[in-house]
């Protein structure tokens, strides 16, 4: 932004100082020769008069009509950005609905800069609201982006505790899914405890809102699991429950979570990626929390049920007791004793007679090899009146010649020896 320098006044009453000049461009201006606000402002104002018309979409709030103008805030719903704007009366008038907060609309409006506010707005020239079709399309969209990312994959999905010791509820200030949630849950488990967290569920407040109480709710270790509740409503109305950072929020809780969003047939995005999709909030009440009738019902089938089983088992261990006990060997336990001692005497005797015999043909054997024995030996020889004669070095004398007179003699007989002295031979 350029401009001609313009000198710029001494203050009045300051005679003395001569008239400065301002910096040509913004470039020029330091901390000690700046531009004055009143000479900015009309500069701003003159480059965003030459911007174009633009259609632009948001949600609508803080509608507010005066005269023949209608003042609103404009909000980007997934980057939560707002200007300001204002449209002709007759054209919000030629939409045929109310205009409310939190409705979709695409106006066509020029920027325009208030000077003496030093704000920016858009002047609206023509509204027209975003048609449900046109909703579904960029819903569907958003939907297909989100699975490709694994969002909604059930391996992300972990299960529900069995018994929370909290149960966090997200629900709206007023309304009947509080009611519904607390009524059923608590009628079932008398001692389920909640930490609720009350917040707008329809129109610009709800995405941040309910964005805000989950994060809040999992951040606390109390609390074992988080339920979103809305009652029922219109397409329109559910839309800030398929909101992009609500969405990611919902799965990025590291709680599980319950979505109980409208009624059955509804189906916003944050039934996908809630860890489990009640259809209604007082299905909700009934799955986060056991039924305490039926939990006890149960245990008493069980109890009954073990000691049926304990008793059938005492009854069929008592009766193969008194078989076991009724059989001979366990009634007379001597009987298998008698039997193994009838057979040990008959072993025994057996081993005595095998022994005797074995005695007998050994001795019988051993005369024959006794007799034998003495048929050989010199002693039978000498019982017939030989003798063995010996020198006196102890050799046996063959032959006459191998003694002569004096010589010494030991002469064996069949009971003794004899000692002789030769006197010729």
């Amino acid at each position: 932004m350029t401009e001609t320098p313009a000198p710029l006044s001494s203050p009045p009453g300051d005679n003395e100082r001569a008239p400065l000049t301002l910096p040509a461009t913004a470039a020029d201006t330091s901390a000690e020769r700046p531009w004055p606000v009143r000479h900015l402002s009309p500069k701003i104002a003159d480059y965003i008069a030459r911007l174009p018309a633009v259609w632009v979409e948001g949600q609508v709030l803080n509608v507010k009509r005066w005269r023949e103008l209608v003042f609103l805030t404009l909000r980007d719903t997934d980057e939560h950005m707002s200007l300001s704007a204002t449209l002709p009366a007759k054209a919000v008038d030629a939409l045929g609905t109310d205009l409310t907060d939190g409705t979709r609309v695409v106006i066509h409006a020029k920027p325009q800069w208030w000077a003496k506010q030093g704000t920016l707005q858009m002047a609206g020239r023509d509204v027209r609201q975003v048609g449900l079709g046109d909703l579904l399309a960029r819903l569907e969209a958003l939907k297909d982006a989100l699975a490709r990312e694994g969002l909604f994959d059930t391996d992300r999905k972990v299960p529900l505790p069995f018994i929370p010791r909290t149960v966090g509820l997200v629900c709206a200030t007023q309304g009947d899914a509080e009611h519904d949630v607390v009524e059923n849950a608590t009628r079932r488990w008398p001692g389920v405890r909640f930490e609720i967290r009350r917040v707008t569920v329809q129109g610009a407040r709800a995405v941040p809102e309910t964005t805000a109480a989950i994060r809040e709710l999992d951040g606390l270790d109390r609390v074992d699991v988080i339920v979103v509740a809305r009652g029922g409503g219109s397409f329109e109305d559910l839309l800030p429950f398929s909101d992009e950072a609500l969405v990611r929020a919902a799965a990025a809780c590291a709680t599980p979570l319950v979505s109980a969003i409208g009624h059955e047939k509804d189906s916003p995005l944050l039934d996908l990626v809630a860890d489990y999709r009640a259809s209604t909030p007082t299905d909700a009440g009934k799955r986060i929390v056991p039924d305490a009738a039926a939990e006890a019902a149960g245990i008493a089938r069980a109890r009954q049920s073990m000691a049926g089983a304990l008793a059938a088992g005492i009854s069929r261990e008592r009766q193969a007791l008194a078989a076991l006990r009724s059989r001979p060997a366990l009634d007379r336990p001597g009987t298998m004793l008698e039997a193994r001692a009838v057979e040990a005497a008959r072993l025994r005797a057996d081993a005595g007679h095998a022994l005797v015999r074995s005695l007998s043909s050994t001795e019988a054997e051993l005369r024959e090899l006794a007799a034998g024995v003495r048929a050989l030996s010199p002693l039978s020889t000498l019982e017939r009146g030989f003798a063995v004669v010996r020198d006196a070095a102890g050799g046996i004398v063959r032959d006459a010649a191998q003694v002569g007179p004096g010589d010494t003699l030991r002469i064996r007989v069949a009971r003794g020896e004899i000692a002789a002295d030769v006197s010729g031979t």
